[in-house]
């Protein structure tokens, strides 16, 4: 076997990340070196609009092939990119039970994430919320129920498509049943063949509906495959399932190649050939792109993966970034879609107890339950920003109005309210039982907060979601959108 002629490369999607301290620079080295290569793409984090443009434009200039450039966009552009439009969770949107709604969202995210020269949208999250102790999906999914999660999915897949960039479902064939996080461990999902299609229905729904990729799990599924193989590396899961029986025939990508789920203390770059070999396409997040390169090179050449598996996947690979070649055009941020994603994120708040209420004079009780992993959580500006803009007083002297953050974060390790966030809360509504308790999560975990007795549940502490809060308490709704454009993360 030989690999000369494959740009095995092409085949690799690094990180690209920006720092508050040096934009880009951090990155520049493995840009270069990324483009040297001939790497299929980039899959960025974080920037303001501009430099992401800037950099988008350049990448797009500079390769010698369309790129794929790709980006986390579950909760709109503005998740990840300043100063576009952010958007609340996907369970927040399905619990609103609108597909056009659903489909607005998909489309909106496309269009800025377009404007910003990205292509690629690593979203819907096809998951189906069926275990309260994931600590991972959560308000990520649409929902609980499979079929309104499956015409959700459908719904955002659509948009995504009318809105000019890819699609990708994940993370296939269902990462909702977990309750370990694939970053640090390899889940197991232990059920049978006919409860898998509970997991199964939003990914034969995002099948019909054209997505253009799928992203694999790196979890266990022994119903699936009795050899206990993650799906990223299982054949029988990635071609006797997805692409056979489901007949999914676009791009499959793996999640991140650094995760425990595939790697479990080996490398990278072995498990890149593994994952090539069961069927999949992309290979996101390399750390030693070089070794993962070279490995893949070696594979070819001694028989271990077949020249016909990577030409497939190159093809597949090229016809994907052909798809949305070009430069950043259009615009994003725009007041329209701010009122409209914000008026979605005040909709989906859920009153969970009593009669939540905003005094005029108050002191902000924050408690902090999301600190743990690599990333720090969403910053909290924008719930004093907001009340302030709302005319509400911030003081020492206040009535007490208490924040409550805790989201579902990877590296968390758990998915509900710690004892020691609960004991806070506790404290302060025993001594103030008409205090409003804001929990900035699911709204399933209010059970955790049994002396609050006015409850307001906002699905995460995003910062669309702090604002969302206080429009409702104040009905300042439309007051609040020029303030997003500085408090978009």
């Amino acid at each position: 076997m030989s690999y000369e002629g494959l740009n095995v490369a092409r085949l690799l999607l690094p990180a690209v990340r920006w720092s508050s301290e040096n934009g880009w620079d951090g990155y520049r080295d493995a840009i270069e070196r990324g483009l040297e290569m001939g790497v299929g793409g980039f899959i960025l984090f974080g920037g303001p609009v501009d430099a992401v443009r800037a950099l988008t434009s350049e990448l797009h200039s500079r390769s010698r092939h369309a790129l794929l450039i790709a980006s986390d966009l579950e909760r709109g552009a503005g998740q990840q990119f300043r100063g576009a439009t952010p958007l609340p969770p996907a369970a927040a949107i399905g619990w609103l039970n609108d597909a056009a709604v659903t489909e607005r969202a998909g489309e909106l995210t496309a269009r800025e994430a377009r404007a910003l020269g990205v292509n690629w949208i690593y979203a819907p999250v096809a998951d189906v919320d069926l275990e309260p102790e994931n600590p991972i999906i959560g308000v990520r999914a649409f929902g609980t129920d499979p079929d309104n999660v499956a015409l959700h999915v459908a719904a955002w897949v659509r948009g995504c498509a009318r809105g000019g960039a890819l699609s990708c479902a994940k993370h296939f064939p269902g990462h909702g049943r977990t309750v370990g996080d694939s970053h640090v461990e390899k889940p197991t999902v232990r059920v049978d063949r006919a409860a898998l299609e509970k997991d199964l229905a939003p990914f034969r729904s995002a099948s019909r509906a054209g997505v253009d990729s799928v992203m694999t799990a790196h979890v266990a599924y022994p119903a699936l495959d009795p050899g206990g193989q993650p799906a990223t590396l299982s054949t029988r899961i990635l071609v006797d399932l997805l692409r056979e029986e489901i007949g999914f025939a676009g791009l499959v990508v793996t999640d991140a190649i650094i995760m425990e789920g595939l790697t479990e203390g080996g490398s990278e770059a072995t498990a890149s050939v593994q994952a090539l070999a069961a069927g999949c396409d992309v290979l996101l997040y390399p750390q030693d792109a070089e070794a993962v390169i070279r490995e893949v090179q070696a594979a070819i050449g001694d028989g271990r993966l077949s020249r016909e598996r990577v030409e497939d996947a190159l093809n597949r690979t090229a016809a994907a970034a052909e798809k949305y070649a070009s430069a950043p055009e259009g615009g994003c941020g725009g007041d329209d879609d701010r009122r409209w994603a914000l008026d979605i994120a005040v909709r989906s708040l859920r009153v969970c107890r009593g009669t939540p209420e905003l005094p005029s004079r108050v002191r902000l009780e924050e408690v902090e339950d999301d600190l743990g992993g690599p990333w720090p959580p969403y910053p909290r500006d924008a719930f004093p920003a907001s009340l302030r803009a709302a005319g509400i007083e911030i003081a020492e002297d206040g009535a007490p109005l208490v924040a409550v953050y805790s989201d579902i974060r990877a590296w968390k390790g758990r998915p509900g309210i710690s004892a020691a966030a609960q004991q806070k809360v506790r404290a302060i509504t025993e001594a103030h039982p008409d205090a409003t308790v804001v929990l900035f999560s699911h709204p399933r975990l209010a059970h955790e907060l049994p002396t609050a007795r006015h409850l307001l549940a906002a699905w995460g502490g995003e910062a669309i979601m702090q604002q969302a809060v206080v429009a409702w308490l104040t009905g300042t709704e439309g007051g609040l959108v020029e303030l997003a454009s500085g408090l978009d993360r």
